[in-house]
């Protein structure tokens, strides 16, 4: 059935976040995927109306000019891009997009990733993709979605997601929180799965993020039945998400003032590992090719818990970041 309309919210004026001279070029080494949609410089985002059409699939367009600034040997683009970012419901033509944005999500574990698309495709209420308006690709430039593990706990895919984060889990402090979360506790838990590539605008990620929680709001209020209802009244969520970690972090002695002991590939993942209940780090069997500026990191899986309410925190300090960066 399709979903209603959408509730609206005006998206704020946003300024371009500002990095220092190592993390740009960090974030560009993690983009080198899609370079050949470099996105820099945001202008402002714009509100859309909904789908004339009625079936509530087109959610808000954001409107976004790019411009490359820097000049070097590498960078021989000179002009501007412009791109309408759209945010839409899922649907079955998302299918192998969807797949290949989540293709690493359990690092290198072969899993039945493609049940896993399935049931977000599946879940009409609580979820949205990202892309590019009238784009012919049709590609998908994020996710974000939460799905209830009590729901989905007899589903081969969510099996296979308690299984790996068992696996992972090495540290003793966590792991039996990790076992309660994943069992008795896991009908009022959210897997809140969050991927994108790494160098979309963050002037996207208050309004992609308040569509989620927004949504899960709104299902515990629209749903038609109790039960369904009930399957987004959630008290926690788990992340599951990558980091690069210095190979020295470890060490007592501070390193130089450019080498963070964490870089969080996506801004966000600082912020809810802040407010988060408890967190662990595991090694990762992918790891992206070294090169200069990330010589001294490798790439490590983050997994963190967060209590539901503390995510009117996380929206504000996500808001704040963006807007004050």
């Amino acid at each position: 059935m399709p979903r209603k309309p959408v509730r609206h919210r005006r998206l704020m004026k946003y300024q371009p976040l500002t990095f220092s001279p190592f993390a740009r070029q960090v974030a560009r080494v993690a983009s080198s995927c899609m370079s050949s949609r470099q996105m820099h410089g945001p202008d402002l985002p714009k509100k859309s109306q909904p789908n004339s059409a009625g079936n509530g699939s087109r959610k808000n367009t954001l409107k976004v000019k790019n411009e490359h600034s820097e000049s070097s040997d590498e960078e021989e683009f000179d002009g501007t891009v412009q791109a309408d970012f759209a945010f839409f419901d899922p649907k079955p033509d998302d299918f192998h997009g969807l797949k290949t944005l989540l293709q690493t999500y359990l690092d290198d574990t072969e899993w039945d990733l493609s049940g896993f698309v399935d049931l977000i495709l599946e879940q009409t209420t609580v979820g949205t993709v990202v892309k590019i308006e009238d784009d012919e690709d049709n590609g998908i430039f994020a996710l974000a979605t939460a799905l209830n593990l009590g729901r989905y706990k007899d589903h081969k895919c969510f099996m296979e997601v308690k299984e790996f984060l068992l696996k992972v889990s090495q540290e003793k402090d966590v792991i039996d929180d990790l076992r309660s979360l994943l069992g008795k506790e896991a009908e009022s838990v959210g897997l809140l799965v969050s991927q994108r590539v790494m160098n979309l605008p963050p002037q996207l990620l208050p309004p992609l993020y308040d569509a989620l929680f927004d949504e899960v709001s709104w299902a515990t209020e629209d749903e038609p039945t109790e039960e369904l209802r009930n399957f987004f009244r959630f008290k926690f969520y788990i992340i599951v998400s990558k980091v690069y970690k210095h190979k020295n972090a470890h060490q007592k002695k501070g390193t130089s003032a450019s080498d963070e002991e964490i870089i969080y590939i996506k801004p966000e993942d600082e912020i809810f590992h802040e407010l988060s209940s408890w967190s662990f780090e595991f090694s990762l069997h992918t790891q992206q090719l070294a090169t200069h500026e990330l010589r001294d990191y490798r790439q490590m899986g983050l997994v963190m818990a967060v209590k539901a309410d503390k995510i009117p925190a996380f929206r504000q300090q996500l808001k704040s970041f963006v807007e004050g960066s």
